[in-house]
């Protein structure tokens, strides 16, 4: 008798489950009017060509400081953060996904300025530096990927036996 209540409940709860269910379908049929995406409370950007898109990322970053925070990541572990400061003197484009930026790097007791030599590729209206394992006078070779996005920039970062993870935020130098 026992197991017998226990299969009704069952039976009964999986009933009422299957009726729910249908008539939720029975809601959303053909017959049922679709409701209408809500209208967008701004206009759409315009698509920039990608002239305008370099010439973006040329201004952004010309005369322009980076300043944000940095961790290190080893072993799948992130130590603590740490602030940094990169100022952007110019940005030149050699050709092709080719660019030359001239930054001066400050991080520790090191200030350096260097032109380092970049490849630029697009996420859509978004460029992302990619930084190869170029030689940084005096500090070694790094390899990074950083995305720049509204005046603002992220990325991650290694350097012969370690890396970590960059964001902050870019201003423009007053004259």
């Amino acid at each position: 008798m026992k197991s017998t209540l226990a299969t009704f409940t069952s039976a009964l709860v999986l009933s009422i489950g299957v009726n729910a269910f249908a008539q939720d379908a029975t809601k959303n049929d053909a017959t049922t009017k679709p409701k209408e995406p809500q209208a967008r409370t701004s206009a759409a950007k315009p698509k920039l060509t990608p002239e305008e898109l370099e010439a973006k990322f040329k201004a952004t970053l010309t005369k322009a400081t980076l300043a944000g925070r940095w961790c290190s990541l080893k072993d799948g572990q992130l130590g603590p953060e740490k602030e940094d400061k990169y100022t952007i003197i110019g940005v030149n484009k050699v050709g092709g996904d080719m660019w030359l930026i001239h930054a001066r790097i400050q991080y520790g007791k090191k200030d350096i300025t260097a032109p380092i030599p970049v490849q630029v590729k697009w996420a859509g209206d978004t460029p992302v530096i990619i930084v190869d394992d170029v030689g940084v006078p005096g500090s070694g070779a790094y390899s990074a990927r950083v995305m720049i996005y509204d005046n603002t920039y992220a990325g991650t970062w290694t350097g012969g036996d370690h890396g970590g993870l960059m964001n902050g935020a870019i201003t423009q130098q007053k004259e």
